[in-house]
């Protein structure tokens, strides 16, 4: 049954009153286009524009200017552009003035739709599905496919006044999200900085004395802290085989010991075991791919062969160590193939470790750094779904602000 006041169409149930067409109605989109490589330069000047590229929305790294002369389409910040190729394909964008290239479209919405309506119309997730798999069904390179996206439904309020409310609604999400995500990383950067003075183990310059530095000298140890192998203080296995009957991708109380794998995402979480390999506390560093990855485990785990398990032999915190070799070390590997660390490879480097009580110091100043970003991260996580939420509710009439 559909409610009094709405109607039954392609993209569901929306008001009576709201118009029913499609993308190509009103929006206009124009490719990208670009000279010869030849005329690429990293260096801006008079006569010279930004040739903007995918890329280029996630990173200043690779900034590219072409002859202004040479340049054929236009693009300001406040454009809508779509990511012509993949991974991810269908990618909306904006933000920089400049000359797009040929894997850029940019959007621009007719009279009749307010600009950054169709940004949020555009950016919807079951939009995205819809181009992503049409693009995954072709041969070679994906691609957007511009008939079918013209042709995709675009339900309308009926008035401007309506669609900038939308829009506007939308736009205040986004602003807590943005702020949350500058926060987390300026919150970063101070754990960063607390990590570089808590962590270094050498005695200041200033705390040496006036007198003459002598040629060659080492740096000084601070009082108390020792140097010491990760062979020295923990004992260094590869993990497990996975076994197949005592692993589950859910949690149970006949399932209730994680495993870990050489994953970064999630820390490392690859299902549940009924069986607990490893006690804690104990570090896991990814031994196979991206080798050198610290973890610090605080619980009963079992972990596979692609991780190296360090259990400590000697009264540590292993939260301090876990710190130190994210900071201080990199892990090298001598495979020519896929990179992989053994146990005596990881056996041999140096850690620098301060009395017990001062490593627990340390490591709970960092410990609650982190904590205060958990929480922000859970915080963002939850304003991005409420924003996706107001999205399926807002473009689709189901909740209504004027």
């Amino acid at each position: 049954m559909v409610a009094e006041g709405y109607k039954q169409t392609e993209v569901g149930v929306i008001p009576e009153d709201w118009e029913e067409g499609v993308i190509g109605d009103y929006i206009s989109f124009n490719g990208g286009s670009q000279p010869d490589k030849s005329y690429f330069s990293s260096s801006s000047g008079k006569g010279k524009i930004r040739l903007i590229q995918i890329r280029d929305y996630k990173t200043d790294k690779y900034i590219t200017y072409i002859p202004e002369a040479l340049a054929r389409r236009h693009c300001d910040e406040n454009d809508i552009m779509i990511g012509r190729y993949g991974p991810p394909v269908f990618q909306i964008l904006r933000g920089i003035k400049g000359s797009y290239n040929v894997a850029l479209i940019k959007a621009s919405p007719k009279d009749a739709l307010v600009h950054d309506y169709a940004y949020y119309y555009l950016k919807n997730e079951r939009l995205f599905r819809f181009i992503d798999k049409l693009s995954r069904r072709s041969s070679g390179q994906t691609g957007v496919d511009l008939v079918e996206l013209k042709q995709y439904p675009l339900p309308l309020p009926p008035t401007l006044a309506e669609q900038e409310a939308i829009a506007g609604a939308l736009s205040d999400a986004d602003g807590l999200i943005e702020s949350l995500e500058q926060l987390i990383e300026k919150k970063r950067q101070i754990k960063q900085g607390a990590m570089q003075e808590l962590l270094s183990p050498w005695v200041k310059e200033e705390e040496k004395g006036k007198g003459k530095k002598e040629k060659g000298a080492k740096p000084k140890l601070k009082e108390g802290w020792v140097e010491k192998t990760l062979g020295e203080i923990f004992s260094i296995t590869a993990g497990g085989d996975l076994r197949v009957n005592e692993y589950s991708d859910t949690q149970s109380p006949s399932f209730s010991h994680p495993i870990y794998s050489n994953a970064i995402g999630n820390k490392g979480l690859y299902g549940y075991s009924s069986s607990c390999d490893y006690d804690s506390p104990a570090i896991t560093i990814t031994a196979r791919g991206g080798v050198g990855h610290a973890e610090y485990r605080d619980t009963p785990f079992a972990a596979i062969g692609r991780l190296l398990v360090l259990i400590p032999k000697i009264k540590l915190d292993c939260r301090y160590v876990c710190e130190f070799i994210r900071l201080h070390i990199t892990f090298s590997s001598e495979s020519t193939g896929v990179p992989q660390l053994t146990a005596p490879q990881a056996s041999a480097y140096d850690v620098k470790i301060p009395p017990v009580t001062e490593q627990t110091r340390i490591a709970a100043i960092l410990g609650d750094m982190d904590d205060g970003i958990s929480a922000l991260e859970s915080k963002l996580s939850k304003a991005k779904q409420i924003k996706q939420g107001m999205m399926q509710e807002l473009l689709t009439g189901k909740t209504r602000l004027i």
